[in-house]
């Protein structure tokens, strides 16, 4: 990378289409400079490690992409669980995440330009022959228009653009004759009829045979769409155009574009997340870098660098002021309300804003990239994975982990800016951790809880089409590449369009529209290289000093729950605001202060909206405090070795395996098997974990009778057929209303779905051996590597993944309490025989949709209370810790929140993000 520069000094300006080799590795650095500070101050990593690691990505991608191909292809993605492919309409809807999906052999698309990065021509070329022979897009399906832009024409322009550079190369696609160009153009006239409303903006959805609004269309109803569904089209649509010199997909984008940017809140600069496509009114009002509006700033910046177009970084840097003015408060990055920019719109944050630091790397913002990114490395260092969201004094928000890439491509984007071999060690982590928890036989599975290892049976497309990119390009030189990446931009699913496009077929006209609008004085509109003894002083460790601070925001310190407060409410003499968890109702001048809110200025205005989103959160804390976590079940025995892990419903009574060693054994069935009389087959479960069915009796008297038989745990399978977590909540087992202290073993629940995991492993291996835990514990490489390669064991690792294939993970989700779970409809009507059914606490509503968990669990269990150091600091905190009792301070929260009906209704749209 040290040619980046391009020939210019550092401090010369930067021409109008800055070349890709700037942000592809910096985006306005000079890198000679720069590597060569890092190297000086730096232990470096041997090239024979780097190689190693490379290889072993090559390794990953060939398991995960394998597996596609052999147990999935050409349904769209992978199920590795199962060791099956997920069709639409043939598995049960998981709601808006099934609309990537179109009948198109997704996964296989969206690894098109990957093969040739991992310089796997040969598989390429046999990939492209797949596509057209077998891909169709005039299915009869409803697919979101964002996804099927972003993976499926992506992934076409991609493949078609490395398809030619290796047909000039003269040795592979020979025969190749602009044939998934074709395809993309076909595709981009199904999309364009989405397009079809008065503002530009696409609609969500469309049908790929039928288009929108006709009846057998089944979608051109909505009205609302993300910013991001509607401003990441301008890379695909335009590269599309310029290919085939059909303007008509670049001016719909950009379109789209200019409409987003007019609409934009103008005191602020910012954008909401969803808005009005007929309208353009904003719906949701709350402003972030994360979760629907995350690739609207990336596109504005990267379209400058594709198309030449000066207006797009105009308002890139317009936004970024804004963002660094109001959403950045480092390390974190914290939603705020776009009418009143210095309010908090929520106090978590989500995992795809893990994005945001390669992006500022791009832009040349070096030090908030590395404290955000090194904020979100800790976290990944306590979970081994970023849970989709966590709260801003780390505690687990959602806990699911779909295996995301854009943490990976953040540390690429650092590495190369730097130099610092400390990121080729955050990449080697993530490569440890994903063949230590994710890896199973047939791919890589989704994380459904990182507190507990247990799986999804789920491995989206982006997977193979962006991680294994980012972390092959983060440990290979110039010369493993078979091409020059930096003749190439990165899209936001990591497909690679050619710079020499912003000189094709410009056509259509620049029309400046920004300047008008902006008026800031800022170093953010400076086009130039900046010299990087500013950017990086005299000091080797530079990077290092940032990081430091940073080191134990998560571990060892009990980090500020970070709530922005006006400057103005922190006047000389004046108190800080009432927060929500100091609030009590036999306090008169909290009562006082209570009433203020919202009437006597915009200042208590704030506080009072601050005050009720605080309130509704506590709130939802209250219900789930006295819950139990999750339990994990993992099979330990041969040839499983801690690889499937499942998920398990509690039990209200018995040992608790939060507060004691694990309980391992091999497993064995009762007799009678519903375990409710005194058990006829006792020296068979005598030391062991016995297997017993759900019904006839209370699950107390179930525990009871296998304890009497010598069982050293029990673990309950539902026995209605088919259950599973995707169809019904997952129980937490109640006592019998009697004293339970007699029961001493463990017990835990698993749905008919995932007990039948256990029991077809005892019909294949006979002894099953499994580990009850609080959560998954590592896999032990000694007793896996004990395992000699033969004919016999390739059969039983078969065995083992159809065994496997029946797995359906289940997910602990939001705990209620006993009282209130009472309430909650089961999917399936329980028998009057069912008696433990009736005592059965439901631990929650499974949705399908798994980025609608609320769970908040603590990242690093106990913390310091902070109440002291409230009083004596000018800022205030939140209290981190997970365990305190709110229960005094909160009784009559129903009674004062009824008088905010309309706006917490407000926030609770809010907490409704879908990622």
């Amino acid at each position: 990378m040290s040619e980046a520069g391009g020939g210019r000094g550092c401090g010369s300006s930067v021409p109008q289409r800055a070349p890709w080799s700037l942000v592809a590795a910096t985006a306005a650095f000079c890198l000679v400079s720069a590597t060569s500070v890092w190297t000086a101050g730096a232990a470096p990593m041997s090239r024979e490690e780097r190689q190693k690691l490379g290889n072993q990505v090559l390794e990953m991608f060939d398991h995960a992409y394998g597996n596609y191909m052999e147990h999935a292809y050409p349904a769209d993605e992978l199920m590795p669980l199962t060791c099956r492919g997920r069709v639409r309409g043939q598995e049960p809807s998981r709601g808006d995440v099934d609309d990537a999906l179109g009948k198109f052999s997704l996964t296989l698309i969206d690894s098109l330009d990957t093969l040739v990065v991992l310089n796997k021509t040969k598989e390429f070329e046999d990939a492209v022959r797949k596509v057209l022979r077998d891909v169709n897009l005039d299915n009869d399906v409803v697919v979101s228009v964002f996804e099927t832009n972003i993976r499926v024409l992506g992934g076409l322009l991609g493949g078609h653009s490395l398809a030619i550079m290796l047909k000039e190369k003269g040795e592979y696609m020979q025969w190749y004759n602009d044939e998934l160009l074709q395809m993309a153009k076909q595709l981009g006239y199904k999309l364009l009829p989405a397009f079809n409303t008065t503002s530009g903006l696409p609609y969500p959805r469309i049908n790929l045979k039928f288009g929108v609004r006709k009846p057998e269309a089944r979608t051109g109803t909505e009205t609302d769409t993300c910013t991001a569904c509607a401003g990441t089209l301008i890379l695909e649509f335009a590269a599309l155009s310029r290919f085939t010199g059909a303007t008509i997909f670049e001016e719909y984008a950009r379109k789209a574009l200019d409409f987003l940017w007019e609409k934009r809140q103008r005191s602020s600069n910012l954008v909401g997340v969803t808005i009005n496509i007929h309208t353009g009114d904003w719906v949701r009002k709350d402003s972030g870098v994360g979760a629907g509006i995350d690739s609207y700033y990336e596109y504005l910046l990267k379209a400058y660098v594709l198309l030449g177009d000066d207006s797009f970084l105009e308002r890139f840097n317009t936004h970024y002021d804004a963002i660094m003015r109001y959403i950045s408060q480092p390390p974190l990055l914290l939603d705020v309300h776009i009418h009143k920019p210095m309010l908090n719109a929520r106090t978590w944050m989500d995992a795809l804003l893990a994005f945001f630091p390669g992006l500022q790397v791009l832009k040349g913002d070096i030090r908030p990239a590395i404290e955000t990114h090194e904020m979100l490395y800790q976290v990944i260092k306590k979970h081994n994975f970023l849970p989709e969201a966590f709260t801003t004094d780390f505690r687990v928000h959602w806990a699911q982990h779909p295996l995301r890439p854009e943490f990976a491509e953040s540390t690429y984007f650092l590495y190369k800016a730097t130099g610092d071999p400390y990121y080729l060690e955050v990449g080697k982590t993530l490569i440890e951790n994903l063949n230590k928890y994710a890896r199973v036989p047939c791919g890589f599975a989704a994380m459904k809880d990182v507190r507990t290892g247990s799986h999804e049976d789920r491995m989206d497309s982006f997977f193979l089409a962006e991680m294994f990119k980012y972390l092959y390009l983060l440990f290979a030189d110039k010369e493993d590449i078979i091409f020059d990446i930096e003749d190439y931009i990165f899209t936001t699913e990591a497909h690679l369009l050619p710079l020499w496009l912003s000189t094709t077929n410009q056509s259509i006209s620049k029309k400046n529209t920004t300047s008008e609008y902006t008026e800031l004085d800022d170093s953010n509109f400076d086009w130039t290289c900046p010299n990087t003894q500013i950017l990086f002083p005299n000091d080797p460790l530079y990077a290092q000093s940032i990081r430091e601070p940073l080191k134990n925001v998560v571990d060892k310190s009990c980090p500020r729950g970070i709530i922005r407060v006006r400057e103005e409410s922190f006047r000389s003499g004046a108190k800080p605001p009432l927060r929500a968890r100091d609030f009590m109702a036999t306090n008169p001048e909290h009562l006082e202060i209570l009433k203020k809110m919202g009437a006597a200025s915009s200042i208590d205005a704030e506080d009072g909206l601050r005050f009720m989103q605080e309130m509704i959160e506590l709130s939802s804390q209250q219900q789930k405090e006295q819950q139990l976590p999750p339990r994990a079940v993992q099979i330990v025995s041969h040839p499983f070795f801690g690889r499937v892990v499942l998920t398990a419903g509690p039990a209200q009574f018995g040992l608790d395996l939060s507060k004691h060693k694990e309980t391992r054994g091999f497993v064995a069935s009762s007799k009678p098997y519903n375990g409710c009389s005194e058990l006829t087959n006792p020296e068979a479960v005598m030391g062991k974990i016995a297997l017993i069915q759900r019904g006839q009796c209370m699950f107390a008297e179930k525990a009871r009778n296998v304890q009497n038989a010598g069982a050293i745990g029990g673990i309950v399978i539902d026995d209605n057929e088919g259950s599973s977590s995707d169809t019904a909540p997952l129980f937490q087992m109640a006592g019998d209303g009697k004293d339970t202290d007699d029961i001493k073993i463990p017990m835990l629940f698993l749905f008919s779905k995932e007990g039948s995991i256990i029991l077809d492993a005892i019909r294949e291996y006979e002894e099953v051996e499994v580990l009850l835990s609080d959560k998954a514990k590592d896999r032990d490489p000694e007793m896996e590597n004990e395992e000699q390669p033969s004919s016999e064991n390739d059969s039983q690792n078969q065995s083992a993944e159809q065994i496997t294939s029946s797995s359906q993970e289940v997910d602990l989700v939001d705990q209620e309490s006993p009282e209130e779970s009472s309430l909650n409809s089961q999917p399936e009507s329980p028998s009057p025989a069912d008696t433990d059914n009736a005592a059965s606490v439901s631990a929650s509503e499974q949705n399908s949709k798994p980025m609608e968990n609320h769970e908040t669990t603590s990242l690093d269990g106990e913390c310091t209370d902070l109440d002291n150091q409230l009083q004596e600091q000018s800022e205030t905190e939140e209290d981190s810790n997970p365990n305190v009792s709110w229960g005094k301070k909160v009784q009559p929260i129903d009674s004062i929140l009824a008088d905010w009906n309309e706006d917490i209704e407000a926030f609770e749209m809010m907490e409704k993000d879908e990622l």
